[in-house]
């Protein structure tokens, strides 16, 4: 996903939420129908590509199970990356510090500062 992301600041951004978040990527349910193998153009590699749209449908839907909190993030991750729609006022009122520190980064990330913590500092 990090290889897919490369010099897009949203989608870093988003690919480094959902990362740093965990859950959404250790549920086979969610890695199956949403994160999709797509072959690099030259080599023998592949990059890990997010359904961002779909899986954010899903959690607002209902057909992807989770708490309110990991719906809210996957739904924030999907905004910065895809421009999905999300009331944000709502999404920050119930998330733990954890994991509003998490969405700052992105917000961060998605400006192209520099995040706190980054490996060497990096630039996203």
């Amino acid at each position: 996903m990090r290889a897919h992301a490369g010099g897009l600041f949203c989608l870093q951004a988003a690919v480094e939420l959902l990362i740093g978040h965990r859950r959404w990527l250790l549920r086979e349910d969610f890695r199956g129908r949403f994160v999709r193998l797509v072959p690099v153009s030259a080599g023998d590699g592949v990059l890990a590509v997010v359904a961002w749209r779909a899986a954010a449908r899903a959690v607002g839907g209902s057909r992807l199970s989770c708490s309110d909190s990991e719906a809210y993030v996957l739904r924030i991750a999907a905004s910065i990356a895809d421009g999905v729609p999300i009331d944000l006022g709502a999404c920050l009122s119930t998330l733990d510090d954890t994991n509003v520190g998490l969405v700052v980064d992105a917000v961060r990330r998605a400006s192209g500062r520099v995040v706190a913590g980054a490996s060497g500092g990096e630039r996203w």
